[in-house]
């Protein structure tokens, strides 16, 4: 148990902010193909309003008594609830943006659109911060997108940009600036702690979204189909893909910042792929080389490597 002295975010060193980031990523990128088991049959065994609550839910209760053991139960009453929970909502419709996109495309298409993420994060701390622009962030900006573009792997048809591909933009614009209010508008609490807290709001946001729905008529979960390797995927996709990716994703968004923390997103349809690869699929050279490109892009925008030829460039 903690004390309130105690929760003053710990700083890391680029290194391990840099891996934790991609600790995130990872576990993110294995929720995708989870969600596809309870999404792609015909009628889905949980429709996406259904399916965001009962993630956004199970990620809730499996955060709140984590944090109570962590740093005791001061740490809720010191919580201003309000604004973290106006947050979480925001956190709850980027994800019910996803899995609806996520219906209408593939688990990799959903990847690849979020590649626009270091873009809307840059332009966040432009717009917000007053971020100055220098060359090393526009040439790892540009090769992280060339990167995560190649890492989609197939231009034969397969990445048509519909439907599906505007509500996953809809929900990496939320996400973006909803992660950033995350580390920013609730000071004093530990990335545990303020993680926590949105996804509890994200929880209740999207809870209300499906009682709506299912006022409205819409479809509900198919609980006849609903078995033990269902309930396996939905707690990949809710414990693993939110709790705990999004524990490690928040304490890189505050020791990287929103713009360079994001820059990594690109790099997860080549982990869907060797994900998938796991499970029978197959190597694709050109996800790899993409997936090096973002890598080479993140560590120049942080002027990891390349700070000496930026020298010589500029003089």
């Amino acid at each position: 148990m903690t004390s309130p002295a105690d929760t003053v975010p710990r700083s890391y060193s680029p290194l391990s902010a840099n891996l934790i980031c991609m600790a995130s990523m990872l576990i993110w990128a294995a929720a995708l193909p989870a969600a596809e088991v309870l999404i792609r049959p015909v009628p889905p065994i949980m429709p996406p309003l259904s399916l965001t609550a009962a993630r956004m839910a199970m990620a809730a209760l499996f955060l709140l008594p984590v944090w109570i053991a962590v740093e005791g139960i001061d740490a809720l009453r010191r919580t201003n609830w309000l604004r973290g929970l106006m947050v979480g909502s925001m956190i709850g419709l980027g994800a019910l943006f996803l899995v609806m996109g996520q219906t209408r495309t593939t688990a990799v298409m959903a990847a690849v659109v979020s590649s626009a993420m270091p873009l809307v994060g840059i332009t966040i701390e432009i717009v917000l911060d007053g971020r100055k622009l220098n060359r090393g962030i526009v040439i790892g900006l540009l090769l992280s997108i060339a990167g995560g573009i190649l890492a989609a792997g197939k231009f034969d048809g397969g990445l048509g940009f519909g439907l599906g591909a505007l509500l996953c933009l809809a929900s990496v614009v939320t996400f973006t600036l909803a992660s950033r209010l995350t580390v920013t508008s609730l000071p004093g609490l530990t990335p545990l702690g303020s993680t926590t807290v949105t996804v509890v709001g994200a929880a209740i946001a999207a809870c209300l979204f499906a009682a709506v729905g299912m006022v409205a008529g819409l479809p509900g979960p198919d609980w006849p189909a609903f078995g033990w390797f269902e309930f396996g995927a939905l707690a990949l996709f809710g414990i693993g893909g939110l709790a705990i990716s999004q524990v490690l994703w928040i304490v890189a968004v505050g020791q990287l910042g929103i713009a360079m923390s994001s820059l990594h997103i690109n790099m997860t349809p080549f982990y869907v792929m060797v994900i998938l690869l796991a499970l029978g699929g197959s190597w694709n050279w050109m996800q790899a080389g993409g997936a090096a490109l973002v890598a080479v892009g993140v560590l120049i925008a942080q002027g990891l490597i390349g700070r000496r030829l930026m020298g010589t460039a500029r003089a």
